[in-house]
């Protein structure tokens, strides 16, 4: 053994002209340990230590070979060999007398069996082939300064390991040298995770090393692991991980290695620290959700029940394991349609996908999740399953959980990082379905007092913010008395008008969750007032369809409150919303209901603003002589009670009602009247209307000119107040002066938007008739 060393080592470093000590200070390496190697009183020295002396002498890869062979005791290979047992390192794992390398080829080939039924992820594939293409140029030199790791995570059965393996298995010519596997049981039913330096000396075992012949722990066995692998073209598959530091001493030394790693987690240190390129793997599509059924239960079948196919697909979600367990479960029961188990899938949800064989279970697959998180980790998680909504943003999150903001963020990339939530846009996070019903299950642990007290913050939380954003969009509307929100509750304060918009179109669907919420838990006050708070935002928006849904849940709640303005209330705003859906005879009918309440409670002021939505009703049916019947009406019951604004509001409908009947002298005095009150008392939504109502009248007396200025007017108005419903009412108009004038290429243009607005709110009689305008253009 002396001998080798004093042939190979200190034969290269006189070729390289180095002394002991210039060759010291050039690597890094004690002289004592250089002389070591030369006299061979050093017969084990450390794996890096060659290495850098071989750096430091400037070794051609063939010498690099020799020198690593002859002191780890093995027999060279030229660089380059395709023989049995070679490496692109030209080290040798076949049998050594020295070292006890046991003979055959060394070529490790550990990869599990392909999977089967593997469809789609063509995206995902692509990426894996695209960053091992990375690493050489066409004359296959190295083009990469580092190895490539590619991180896939994603939640439990989402198909991390079948992407990994699949794409090793069709990619496997790439690597001559072998490909090494190994489950790190990161998260399974197995206990704790496997120890880095079980991994290493498995991998060891693969290329023939003898485990009598390594001494030392981790470092000097990854240290021995690094030298076989440098200069290979090897795969290595880390599946299943926990942590990055499970995965760190795992990765090889050089730079022609290509790393699959899979976790749960997203390991951001090893993006971070090394250079991973991360991939987060999503719910299959809807075509390789159903290519992978056609796959495991035939063409034939699944083309005979193509209903029963779409319910599996969007009862499971498009989530891999949830469809290969019930495509298992159908082929188990050939003769059975495929609607049986639909329909199975639909009745028990998540139980229908549990099994006594763990990996066969979708709870406990996502189960073994929860094993590494903590209590206060798993409270949270059960408690965004209930949370009202698709997705929820971080100030509705720390009311839900009670906690302050910083502490629910750091859980909830906690909860991100272990795959259980995503993080969508604008600070928001969602869970996909399947992984909610396991959260809902979760939650169903808790005590009841915690899941109800969760849930009132967060209802209360949306009800507070959203009755202080609608003050802020209709600061002259009738206030409401709201009860103080539930301890631990944080309603989030707006600072302005675009603020309060933006957070209502952001909370919308989150809103309409919770108001179903509170019907649930018989919280009905509040019920009613989620209604009453989104009114505003509602008809700003041209929501119609969900303005008439929320108050027919708050007139629903309202007979549990005995409370006669409430009711009242609730027939109001009920018949507006069903009069701008066209339901003409349900409208009058709640409004004529309304009336008649504040009549008999001698509440004047709702029975005038009833009055006004009975002349909306009907102007919008056509009949606009019963229109100003109920707006003059109105007009009177203001005057009785000396309010202003409401007078306004009145001459303006009226105003409006008799331009429609051609009484223009009458209408222009109306609206001229209602214009110079809403100036004083600055209300930009009644002025955009009465500016609205005179462009009508300007045009329909033949001066465009006019009309162009007041309609711009109002339309600057009613974009700064984001109301939809009425800038595409006023480009309507808008148009018709434009035509008039013959310059077509602004109507058309008027008219093209408030097309587009009219079909995104499904008003379509109102877009047809604007199609017809830009046809005649």
């Amino acid at each position: 053994m002396g001998d080798q060393h004093n042939s190979v080592v200190r034969r290269f470093r006189q070729r390289a002209r180095l002394t002991q000590e210039e060759l010291a200070a050039r690597s890094g390496v004690s002289v004592r340990t250089i002389r070591g190697l030369e006299t061979g009183d050093r017969p084990n020295p450390q794996l890096t230590s060659l290495r850098q002396l071989a750096d430091a002498m400037d070794l051609p890869p063939a010498d690099r070979d020799e020198l690593m062979a002859e002191v780890l005791g093995v027999t060279p290979v030229p660089s380059g060999s395709s023989a049995s047992g070679s490496s692109a390192s030209g080290i040798s794992a076949g049998r050594s007398s020295a070292k006890g390398f046991p003979g055959g080829s060394s070529v490790p080939r550990q990869l599990p069996a392909a999977p089967t039924g593997f469809a789609g992820r063509e995206a995902e594939l692509a990426v894996l082939a695209q960053a091992v293409d990375a690493m050489t140029v066409d004359t296959g030199a190295e083009a990469s300064a580092t190895i490539v790791i590619s991180a896939i995570a994603g939640a439990g059965g989402i198909g991390k390991t079948s992407l990994a393996l699949h794409w090793a298995h069709t990619h496997a010519d790439r690597f001559p040298d072998g490909q090494l596997f190994v489950d790190l049981r990161g998260f399974g039913p197995d206990g704790d995770p496997l120890d880095p330096l079980t991994a290493v000396r498995g991998f060891l075992d693969a290329f023939g090393v003898d485990p009598a012949q390594v001494g030392g722990g981790l470092a000097e066995h990854t240290a021995l692991y690094r030298s076989l692998v440098i200069d290979k073209r090897l795969l290595i598959v880390l599946d299943n991980a926990a942590t990055a530091d499970q995965v760190a001493p795992l990765l090889p030394g050089g730079r022609t290695c290509t790393v699959i790693v899979t976790s749960r987690r997203s390991l951001s240190s090893l993006i971070t620290r090394h250079g991973a390129r991360h991939m987060s793997l999503a719910v299959l599509t809807q075509d390789e959700a159903e290519a992978l059924l056609a796959w495991r239960l035939g063409d034939a079948r699944v083309a005979a029940e193509p209903d029963a196919v779409a319910d599996l697909i969007r009862l499971c979600g498009r989530y891999p394991l949830a469809l290969a367990i019930m495509a298992g479960r159908a082929q188990t029961y050939p003769a059975f349609p495929l609607a049986e188990f639909a329909a199975e899938l639909h009745e028990l949800g998540l139980d229908a996908l549990d099994d006594e064989e763990p990996t066969a279970s979708l709870p406990a697959v996502l189960g073994w999740s929860l094993d590494s998180l903590t209590e206060q980790q798993r409270t949270v998680f059960g408690l965004l399953g209930l949370a009202p909504g698709p997705d929820i943003g971080l100030p509705a999150a720390a009311s839900l959980t009670g906690l302050p903001l910083a502490e629910v963020t750091r859980i909830l990339r906690s909860l991100e990082e272990a795959s259980l939530v995503g993080r969508h846009a604008h600070g928001r996070y969602g869970m996909h379905d399947m992984i909610r019903r396991y959260a809902v299950a979760t939650a169903d642990q808790l005590p009841e007092d915690t899941r109800s007290a969760a849930l009132r913050r967060i209802v209360d939380f949306y009800l507070h913010t959203a009755y202080d954003a609608d003050r802020i969009l209709s600061p002259h509307r009738a206030p409401q008395k709201l009860e103080a929100p539930e301890p631990g509750c944080q309603p989030l304060a707006l600072p302005d008008y675009d603020a309060a918009l933006a957070w209502f179109d952001a909370e919308h669907r989150c809103l309409l969750a919770s108001q179903h919420t509170a019907g649930d838990q018989g919280w009905h006050r509040a019920v009613w007032q989620l209604a009453w708070t989104l009114t505003t935002f509602q008809i700003r928006r041209g929501l119609r369809h969900d303005q008439a849904a929320v108050w027919e849940l708050g007139l629903a709640a309202e007979h549990h409150l005995d409370d006669p303005t409430a009711r009242l209330l609730a027939h109001r705003f009920l018949g507006f919303a069903y009069g701008d859906l066209g339901q003409h005879d349900d409208a009058v009918r709640h409004l004529n209901e309304s009336a008649a309440l504040a009549e008999q409670q001698g509440d004047t002021s709702n029975q005038a603003r009833t009055e006004l939505m009975l002349a909306r009703a009907w102007g919008l049916s056509g009949d606009f002589g019963r229109a100003l019947e109920h707006a003059t009406r109105a007009l009177d019951l203001y005057t009785t009670i000396e309010d202003v604004p409401g007078q306004a509001h009145a001459l303006n409908d009226a105003g409006w009602s008799a331009a429609q009947l051609g009484r223009y002298d009458l209408a222009r005095a109306n609206c001229e009247a209602a214009l110079a009150i809403y100036e004083r008392h600055d209300d930009p939504d009644a002025q955009a209307s009465t500016l609205d109502s005179l462009g009508y009248i300007e045009h329909g007396t033949g001066d465009h000119e006019r009309a162009i200025e007041r309609y711009q007017r109002s339309l600057t108005l009613r974009r700064g107040l984001g109301d939809v419903s009425q800038i595409a009412n006023c480009l309507d108009g808008l148009g018709n002066p434009y035509a008039a004038l013959g310059r077509r290429d602004q109507a058309r243009a008027v008219w093209q938007e408030a097309l587009d607005l009219l079909r995104a709110q499904q008003r379509h009689e109102d877009a047809a008739r604007i199609q017809r305008q830009l046809d005649a253009l």
